[in-house]
């Protein structure tokens, strides 16, 4: 029996069109071979909305999302030190899209100077440093609130500890900053350790950030789970996405009880905009996340597949791993791919 999703697509601005353009192409192609199809609501965010609508995220964008509960996000420019503010962030906390996940792993055929790295970080999404609470007390004196709560830190810990559970991983490490920020990263820590003790079977422990950093660098393969706050989390993602070929490659999911948001990590990448050139695959395997989040395995794992086949030949890759091939040549061996294993 068929089954029709209805999903808020956001292609973004820069190589966010295109990229996204390819996912669709991608997923329809996958969903015709399982019965699964989407009913794609389309908006623009950013300054292209703000061009159109006066507005940088429109009302109908928060009333579709509201609606189907799921979202897929292409890249969005946020401006630098002034403008407005971060889209991304914006519509996590209109949400409440508490939990930032990321799994970081290689792809086959990927040359990589970290092989088998298979991390995944619960980075905690609305508070912290990123809740934006920000003053000039006096000229030349600027001050930023850093939130931290019970509420925040106790469930990004439970939705840490809750997946290692399901799936199988054995050690989460909490990253924190709790010598210097007793108050705030203590708390979290706190948060961390009670929710812990619920779930005996899995190792816990506890590095401190800077730390982590080295340790990551020097050896990732030590690591499972990564459970950390905002901030923290936003660093470290962009650091392990090296050990698999950078953002291009790595994908994202905001989930909240009500709705989720499935994203690129990667920025929108104005300077190749247009050009064909753009690697689709994080944003591919944010939309593998989505299937999932949707439980439509079978649609998840032939997309899953199809990239893994792609990148395994190793002929028809994008410039930034090594390629000579474009975002639509890309797209379309993905889509052969998937058709061949069929």
């Amino acid at each position: 029996m068929a089954t029709t999703h209805k999903v808020t697509l956001v292609p973004g601005d820069g190589i966010g069109p295109e990229v996204t353009a390819a996912v669709v192409k991608i997923l329809e192609s996958a969903g015709g071979a399982t019965g699964v199809s989407f009913d794609w609501h389309t908006f623009d965010a950013g300054a292209d909305a703000f061009a159109k609508t006066g507005e940088y995220i429109p009302k109908a964008l928060y009333e579709s999302i509201e609606q189907n509960r799921v979202a897929l996000k292409g890249p969005v420019t946020t401006p630098i030190g002034g403008g407005f503010s971060s889209i991304n962030v914006t519509l996590r906390k209109k949400f409440d899209l508490f939990a930032n996940f990321r799994p970081i792993k290689n792809l086959p055929g990927l040359k990589t100077n970290y092989p088998g790295v298979d991390l995944i970080i619960f980075r905690e999404n609305t508070e912290d440093l990123y809740a934006g609470l920000e003053l000039m007390i006096v000229p030349g004196v600027a001050q930023s609130l850093k939130i931290i709560t019970e509420k925040g830190s106790t469930r990004i810990s439970k939705a840490a500890f809750d997946y290692a559970r399901k799936h199988g991983r054995k050690k989460i490490h909490s990253i924190h900053k709790a010598n210097i920020m007793k108050l705030t990263d203590g708390l979290f820590l706190d948060c961390a350790r009670k929710v812990a003790a619920g779930f005996p079977e899995v190792e816990y422990k506890e590095h401190i950030v800077d730390n982590t950093c080295m340790q990551l660098v020097m050896n990732p393969y030590q690591y499972d789970i990564l459970l950390t706050e905002n901030l923290y989390g936003d660093i470290l993602s962009d650091l392990c996405s090296a050990f698999v070929g950078g953002l291009g490659l790595v994908p994202g999911a905001n989930l909240g009880h009500e709705c989720a948001i499935f994203e690129a990590v990667h920025g929108s990448a104005p300077d190749i905009a247009g050009k064909d050139m753009a690697n689709p695959t994080a944003l591919l395997q944010s939309a593998v996340l989505m299937l999932h989040h949707l439980d439509e395995a079978a649609t998840a794992e032939r997309v899953q597949a199809g990239i893994e086949a792609v990148y395994t030949a190793g002929t028809t890759l994008t410039k930034d791993v090594g390629g000579t091939s474009g975002t639509k040549a890309f797209a379309d061996a993905v889509i052969a791919a998937m058709e061949s294993a069929a």
